[in-house]
This record gives structure tokens, C-alpha cells and sequence, in this order.
């Protein structure tokens, strides 16, 4: 596989798996709201893929008011257990999917790298890609794995809600929510709407193509620059930190490494004595 990148394509893949080392597969189909991802992994997945519910694996469970978000990270023995049942071995490498715009697979890439894995990559488009190329699926679930991965945290930057205040008033804080949210013309999950004062709307899906695919590196750089991530500290934050790892990624292929907010707005704005900002500009 082509180490120089997070993403890895359907070709790129195939040949991957008739390797002397494939990757292991991880199945990460989610969506807010949705059912779980476990009912589409029945119906059909790529061949010898493990599924891990993000929710459950990919996610501590939420604590009360204004602690961690609605999706804490994981503890990292608990995740590392589930990684290693699902084969994750520290040197074998792991590709990481869902259905197609990878905005859950990048939760999991996001992790592994935090948790100090070296070769996880993210498959470009998802299953909805694998299909398109003529590629099988299966219903076929594959025995438990003997990983031996064992997470060591800390290895991706994270950021506290001080910390991401900070980052917006000196820096650059993206927001990567519908960019009604970041308005606060709408607010479907959380307490309060708006957005962190002095954070920047960017939508994570303008990181893709229309086809789920994430746009070339060349135009994701230009994004980003027009946005202000040209010589100053990036970080990013979502909902619940979820599509934030989507903003990370593409930021990645981008040449810029972002700090992520676990907590994302789910955190912030649980807190009432935290400022919020409201309509198009920073605030």
C-alpha cells in the first residue's frame, strides 16, 4: 500500500489483500441517528471484514453535562481489546471503511493513529466504491482475531475546550458541522446552537466529491489556505468529534496536521457558562 497516505483506493486494495501481509478490514458503518451499523454489515460486507460499532468501540459512553461530548474517547484498554479481537496486530496494517463518504471510517482512523498505530489507511469511497469496481461482498462473518495491538494514547494532538477557545481567538478552529449549525439557524441534537466564538465554517462534506470520494490533494490544499490554515495552528471540532476526523484526514492530505476537539459542541454548549457565537461571521 502506498504509505505516503491515509487514503487507499479499491485497486490499491485488491492488491493489498493478495499480498504476503493483508491489512486487516474493519467495518465502521454509522450514521447519527441511524440504525446500527451491524444490521447493513449482515447484508453484505468486503470479505474477511471485522465490524465495530462506533458507539460502542470507537466511543466511551457519555457522561453527564458537559464532560467529553456524546462521543468521549474510548478507554484505551477496552478499545484495545476489541481491536485485537478484530485481528489489529501493531505491525500489520488495517484499512478502515463505511458505506461511502468515510466520515464514521475516519473516527476509527483517527483513533488508531492517536493510539499510536503506524499503517491504518481509510478506503477512498467505502463500500459503495468496492461494489462500483465489480468487487465481491459476503455475508460471512470471520472468526474472532488474535491481534496484538496495544494502544498507546496520545500519539495524534487533541484539544480541551480551553484550549480550542484559545486555538479560535489566536489561531484557526475549524468547524466542520452543516454550515446551518454553525449559524445557529438549526439544531437538531445539542443544547444550544451557534458555534465556539471565533471558529471558521467548513463543512466537512465540501472535503468530497460527488461520487463520496475525497477531492484531490491539490484542492483540498487550496481549501484550507482560503480558509486561513496557511502558517498558523489548525484545529478542528464537529458535533461530537466525529466528522472531525473527516476534517483531520482531508487536512492531512492537505500537508497539515489539525488538533481535534473530542468534545466538539456536544461539550461546549452543555456548558452554560460558555460563550456562543451565532450567524456567518467568526464571531
Amino acid at each position: 500500500m502506498d504509505k505516503t497516505s491515509p487514503l487507499i483506493s479499491v485497486d490499491e486494495l485488491v492488491r493489498a489483500l493478495a499480498g504476503p501481509l493483508p491489512p486487516v478490514l474493519l467495518d465502521i458503518r454509522w450514521q447519527l441517528g441511524g440504525p446500527a451499523g451491524i444490521e447493513d454489515y449482515e447484508v453484505g460486507h468486503l470479505p474477511q471484514a471485522h465490524f465495530l460499532e462506533l458507539d460502542r468501540v470507537l466511543a466511551a459512553p457519555a457522561v453527564q453535562v458537559g464532560v467529553g461530548g456524546r462521543h468521549p474517547l474510548p478507554d484505551p484498554e477496552e478499545f484495545g481489546a476489541a481491536l485485537r479481537r478484530a485481528g489489529v496486530g501493531a505491525d500489520r496494517p488495517v484499512v478502515v471503511y463505511d458505506a461511502n463518504t468515510s466520515m464514521a471510517a475516519a473516527r476509527a482512523w483517527w483513533l488508531l493513529r492517536w493510539a499510536g498505530h503506524r499503517d491504518v489507511r481509510v478506503l477512498d469511497g467505502g463500500l459503495a466504491a468496492w461494489l462500483a469496481a465489480g468487487q465481491p461482498q459476503t455475508t460471512e462473518v470471520p472468526p474472532p482475531g488474535d491481534g496484538d495491538f496495544k494502544p498507546v494514547p496520545g500519539q495524534l494532538p487533541t484539544l480541551d475546550a480551553e484550549q480550542a477557545a484559545e486555538l479560535a481567538r489566536g489561531g484557526l478552529l475549524l468547524d466542520a458541522r452543516a454550515g446551518e449549525r454553525y449559524r445557529g439557524e438549526t439544531e437538531p441534537i445539542d443544547p444550544r446552537a451557534g458555534h465556539i466564538p471565533g471558529a471558521v465554517s467548513a463543512p466537512t462534506n465540501e472535503n468530497l466529491g460527488p461520487d463520496g470520494r475525497f477531492r484531490p490533494a491539490a484542492e483540498l490544499a487550496e481549501r484550507f489556505r482560503a480558509l486561513g490554515a496557511d502558517g498558523q495552528a489548525v484545529g478542528v471540532y464537529c458535533g461530537s468529534g466525529v466528522t472531525a476526523a473527516h476534517q483531520a484526514l482531508a487536512l492531512e492530505l492537505a500537508g497539515r496536521q489539525a488538533s481535534l476537539y473530542p468534545g466538539s459542541w456536544s461539550e461546549w454548549s452543555r456548558d452554560p457558562a460558555r460563550p456562543v457565537a451565532t450567524g456567518a461571521e467568526r464571531g
